[in-house]
């Protein structure tokens, strides 16, 4: 038997969850901040179904976006782990040299270099330069309502624009880390030839005995899922972006901003857990 409501009676009540009431009471701010890294997860899950899914009908754009990434990011990353990383080769040599253990700058330099500095600026550049790119493509084309259209004719914006960008952002972190990897090694060989009273001999000694397997395919892991987060950020922020193109700007900003805190956060996380992990990474031999 079905009730008939009465004219005028207030609709039935929503059931209100209890996380929903306990977002409510947070300040705006707060809010809203929580609430975007949701739908941000959301999207993270919704792009790694999909892409396992079937794993078929992205990869010609896939490779498309991994030529173009590399193309923009090789000599950014080049450039930025030579100015950055012979700064720090030139203080570790010379506090190495003051302490008298200028022979185990090797050591020095593979907790410098590949557990550090390399994936940092990996993640500085990739999301300064794709980034961007991503948020403010993804923006206009909704500001022009592409989107919208392209809903309409049936087809996948997920898969057509989102999932060849983040994983093409994810592989070539990943890849661009063995580069920025390899120009600090040299860095660190040039340095302790020129400037550091040793050889370049006990460089590389130093730094075989105290590089692990973990080293390698940790910073590997870590770039990679750093590329995986900053391709869904930068995507939402794009495919959420309004208010036209001064939107588009204010999607492009905040999404920068975000991955550049999210590297920072994420590369100290990872390290912590790492060493905890592998105890041996805490030893200097």
């Amino acid at each position: 038997m079905t009730t008939v409501e009465k004219p005028g009676a207030a609709p039935p009540r929503r059931r209100v969850r209890g996380t929903e009431r306990a977002i409510g009471v947070l300040p705006g701010p707060v809010r809203t901040a929580v609430l975007e890294v949701g739908q941000i997860c959301q999207l993270l899950g919704q792009v790694l179904a999909s892409a396992i899914r079937r794993p078929r009908g992205y990869w010609k754009d896939t490779l498309d976006e991994m030529y173009a990434l590399l193309r923009l990011c090789f000599w950014p990353a080049t450039i930025s782990m030579a100015g950055f990383g012979f700064l720090i080769t030139v203080m570790g040599v010379g506090l190495l040299s003051l302490l008298g253990a200028a022979n185990r700058m090797g050591a020095f330099w593979v907790m410098a270099d590949i557990r550090e500095i390399a994936a940092f600026m990996v993640g500085m550049v990739v999301a300064g330069v794709i980034g961007t790119s991503i948020t403010s493509d993804l923006g206009a084309r909704r500001a022009r309502e592409e989107l919208d259209a392209l809903k309409v004719l049936g087809m996948d914006v997920l898969r057509m624009l989102v999932i060849p960008r983040v994983i093409a952002t994810a592989v070539m972190c990943a890849l661009l880390n063995c580069l920025t990897s390899f120009v600090g090694v040299l860095l660190g060989l040039v340095a302790v030839s020129a400037l550091a009273d040793t050889t370049a001999s006990a460089y590389i000694d130093s730094m075989s005995h105290n590089l692990y397997a973990a080293d390698v395919w940790g910073a590997e892991l870590k770039t990679l899922l750093t590329g995986l987060f900053i391709g869904v950020i930068c995507s939402y922020k794009g495919l959420n972006a309004g208010g036209g193109p001064e939107g588009v700007g204010r999607a492009v900003n905040q999404a920068v901003v975000i991955c550049f805190a999210m590297v920072w956060v994420f590369n100290f996380f990872f390290n912590a857990i790492a060493q905890g992990l592998n105890p041996n990474l805490l030893m200097l031999r």
